[in-house]
């Protein structure tokens, strides 16, 4: 087992891995920007580091300034969290040539699904169920032939990066050309198509896998809940899936890790076509996710310990017949953002901080009182999971978790949850990924209609779906 591992994150993740650590007798290092020297995760590791200035750019994207303190401070492994440089392939080469090992995928499988392009190629002779899509697009002229190649509604997907950013969806070639005009002019990212599933629920399966070729799946989460492709609120499972649909999405999942060498722990993605109960492979995350506790809740496996044994070496010590469910757990992200103000960020000084605690309920944080959400870094306060013995059980845990959260000096999306728990189509489990968009109109001001917006509304609506993501 590792003796010292650096974490290359900020905020509640790298405090979570930080727990983690210290349950398995490991010391931290904490690496932290000029702004965030009094952050949660700094004053709780065992060792701590400044890499850089408060921009990530100078600081937790700083490649060779959290090398060098990997060596100064005697660092066995490097965890990397989640977002920042967590699927750089380039940088977890960097850190195996130096010695070190890189807790999660080989940089090679992440190379491999970090395109998602390629990661469709590669995974497709698997027979896994794929929306149509197309080749990466070059030229407007090109990607106009492509959508009607692959039929409309389309969505736009750049080929790099997760977590939603940068989709659009048309639904006609004048959509499509109004949003090209932007993107070919403003962004130059590489984009490729897939048929958009209008009614659809967004579901994703976890997945273990350790160096030995042993792969096994912990279940699916129900991430539906959605603004502009970002996830809002999570749950497990989902009950959209009967038992025979949740084998089938689970050994489609498997199947798809194997495809590509898996190892470490990930998610792969799926859409479930509301019209032919079907599952699309959308695709693979080569890491931790930010919801991955309300899979820890209704498994009691602990994965970021997982995480950091199998990195160790250590074989699976658990098969998929020992994986069994309890209950349902709910997770909801608050953010520091100003719903009634189409979500724009409220960085400030928190100045009293109320933790919603009791039974069954998990808090997930790096913040506390006197600390600030910084305006450098994404605005996420906390997490609050909660497990309950039913979903009605979850929901009303979770609404009497929202309603103890007290916090004030910056704005939070609280509220924004407390009226998505309270409509009957969440709690009937009626839900698809436009919901929000559907059912909690005045939090949605984006237009419908893309073709009656000008160019700059344009510009501010795919570029506020850009940041938000």
């Amino acid at each position: 087992m590792f003796k010292r591992i650096l974490i290359a994150n900020r905020g509640e993740i790298a405090v979570r891995i930080i727990r983690a650590c210290q349950e398995l007798d490991i010391e931290t290092i904490a690496i932290y920007s000029e702004a965030d020297a009094n952050a949660l995760h700094v004053q709780l590791a065992d060792h701590k580091v400044c890499v850089g200035g408060a921009d990530a750019s100078d600081s937790y994207l700083n490649k060779t300034a959290i090398l060098r303190a990997a060596i100064d401070m005697d660092a066995d492994a490097i965890h990397p969290g989640y977002g920042f440089l967590s699927e750089d392939a380039d940088f977890a080469e960097q850190v195996t040539s130096i010695g070190l090992t890189w807790i999660g995928p080989m940089p090679e499988t992440i190379r491999l699904v970090g395109d998602k392009d390629v990661a469709r190629a590669s995974i497709a002779p698997s027979g896994i169920p794929m929306a149509k899509g197309s080749d990466p697009l070059y030229d407007k002229e090109e990607a106009i032939e492509a959508a009607a190649e692959v039929g409309y509604p389309v969505i736009l997907k750049p080929v790099a990066g997760g977590g939603g950013k940068g989709m659009c969806v048309a639904h006609d070639e004048k959509d499509l050309r109004n949003i090209l005009d932007y993107l070919v002019d403003v962004t130059k990212t590489k984009y490729y198509f897939e048929h958009y599933i209008e009614r659809s629920r967004h579901i994703e399966v976890q997945i273990v896998a350790d160096n030995y070729g042993e792969v096994i799946h912990l279940g699916e989460r129900e991430c539906s809940i959605q603004r502009r492709n970002q996830k809002l609120l999570e749950e497990s499972p989902s009950i959209a899936l009967t038992q025979d649909m949740r084998e089938r999405v689970g050994n489609l999942a498997v199947k798809a890790a194997k495809s590509v060498h898996y190892s470490n722990i990930g998610t792969v993605e799926f859409l479930l076509d509301l019209s032919n109960n079907e599952f699309y492979f959308m695709e693979i995350n080569p890491r931790i996710q930010v919801e991955h506790g309300i899979t820890e809740a209704v498994t009691g496996i602990d994965l970021v310990r997982t995480q950091i044994r199998i990195a160790s070496g250590d074989p699976l010590d658990i098969a998929q017949d020992d994986i069994h469910f309890k209950g349902h757990a709910i997770e909801c992200r608050i953010n520091a953002e100003d719903p009634e103000n189409n979500f724009m960020p409220s960085p400030g000084q928190i100045h009293f901080m109320h933790e919603p605690s009791g039974p069954r309920v998990r808090f997930d944080s790096g913040v506390t009182a006197g600390l600030a959400i910084e305006p450098y870094y994404e605005s996420m306060i906390a997490k609050i999971i909660v497990h309950g013995r039913t979903r009605g059980d979850a929901i009303k845990i979770m609404q009497r978790a929202l309603n103890e959260f007290r916090i004030d000096g910056v704005k939070t999306t609280v509220s924004l949850h407390k009226k998505i728990l309270k409509d009957i189509c969440f709690r009937t489990g009626n839900i698809d990924t436009q919901f929000i968009k559907n059912r909690i109109r005045s939090y949605e001001q984006e237009p419908k209609n893309l073709k009656d917006m000008s160019k700059e509304e344009l510009a501010n609506s795919i570029s506020a779906s850009m940041y938000y993501a």
